[in-house]
């Protein structure tokens, strides 16, 4: 059996504390920052909401990600509501994709979902907003991304 270096040991505990500090399935850290993925239309109103509650709920600070526009002539742009998609399923920090009613909606959901984060469609940013923040306060802190999925799928 070949014994690790020490330097190869090192990165594997550095690799290993890196992927815990995301807050997928395996729960957050205490001092955590999680995503919430926000639709173009949406965005104002939400980013207005969490200053009103200081963009923190206990020991997790939640950062807004504002989403490219998917309008396009005559409807949407499918393309970009993909793209938009896909970048909150590869964020280890999302915990929710809060999209505008359209046909986008439809789109994105199945992606979002794939990667058991919370999708929900609002026509109110802000009150979009406040039911992650409270199901982030009422949840488990330790594992977010579950405790937003599990509320806006109820709302669903």
């Amino acid at each position: 059996m070949r014994q690790l270096s020490a330097l190869t040991v090192a990165l594997l505990l550095l690799a290993g504390g890196i992927l815990a500090a995301g807050c997928g399935e395996d729960g957050a850290a205490a001092g955590a920052t999680i995503s919430v993925y926000v639709a173009a239309p949406l965005c104002k109103e939400a980013r207005q909401q969490l200053r009103r509650e200081s963009g923190r709920v206990g020991d997790l600070r939640v950062r807004p990600v504002c989403l490219a526009s998917v309008e396009a002539k005559g409807g949407a742009d499918l393309a970009r509501a993909g793209a938009n998609a896909r970048r909150a399923t590869e964020d280890s920090t999302a915990v929710a994709f809060l999209e505008a009613p359209g046909p986008a909606a439809k789109f994105s959901a199945p992606i979002v979902e794939s990667a058991d984060i919370g999708w929900a469609t609002a026509t109110s940013g802000a009150a979009a907003m406040r039911r992650v923040l409270l199901a982030l306060a009422e949840g488990d802190p330790n594992a977010p991304r579950t405790a937003v999925r599990e509320v806006l799928n109820e709302a669903s």
